[in-house]
């Protein structure tokens, strides 16, 4: 039986401010640099992903070996981000890896008499997002990767503000956060004097 997302049924927190289906996907592991929480623990969770981000409409249900690929293939995306964003050379094993999820069978939209409706297994989405992956780390839009600017978290999005003046991977987690920070240690400055 297939799982189904209607208007929001299935929600596990996953944000998509990344700007871009495969940035967000990268950002599934959160606090690289210290905490390190993981969004995809079961086969739910990762269909969940697929799900929320809009890749799919139905999915088929997953297991654990899926979710293993997915971490493979997310962390190889990472470094090749990194890689990108850095002005580095691509990590030929990740470079491989990501390239082998993007040659299998991708997610393939089918018109019914209702509309467009989307149907995948967890590998069909997991090649449309290395698809997707593909088409940016060699598109017009790698100049505007930035990280987030909150030394905790490691999202990288698309800056397409005025200027390229953005810092945070979204106000609502990073920024107003870091914002309410600084506004308490000037409290606690201007308390002192």
């Amino acid at each position: 039986m297939a799982i189904t997302c209607q208007n929001g049924d299935v929600n596990l927190n996953h944000v998509f401010v990344c700007g871009h289906p495969a940035l967000d996907f990268a950002a599934t592991l959160r606090a690289r640099r210290s905490t390190r929480f993981e969004m995809f623990v079961t086969p739910e969770r990762l269909n969940a992903w697929y799900l929320e981000s809009g890749l799919v409409d139905t999915i088929m249900p997953g297991d654990e070996a899926d979710v293993r690929e997915a971490i493979r293939v997310r962390e190889a995306l990472y470094r090749l981000i990194t890689d990108r964003r850095l002005g580095e050379d691509f990590d030929r094993e990740a470079l491989a890896l990501l390239n082998d999820a993007a040659r299998k069978a991708p997610v393939t939209p089918q018109l019914t008499l209702t509309g467009r409706h989307t149907e995948a297994t967890p590998e069909q989405a997991l090649a449309t997002v290395a698809r997707q992956a593909v088409e940016l780390l060699s598109g017009p839009d790698v100049p505007l990767l930035k990280e987030c600017g909150n030394p905790e978290c490691t999202r990288v999005y698309i800056d397409r503000s005025r200027g390229m003046r953005r810092q945070w991977c979204g106000m609502e987690s990073c920024g107003n956060k870091h914002k309410a920070a600084a506004y308490r240690a000037r409290k606690k400055t201007a308390s002192a004097h």
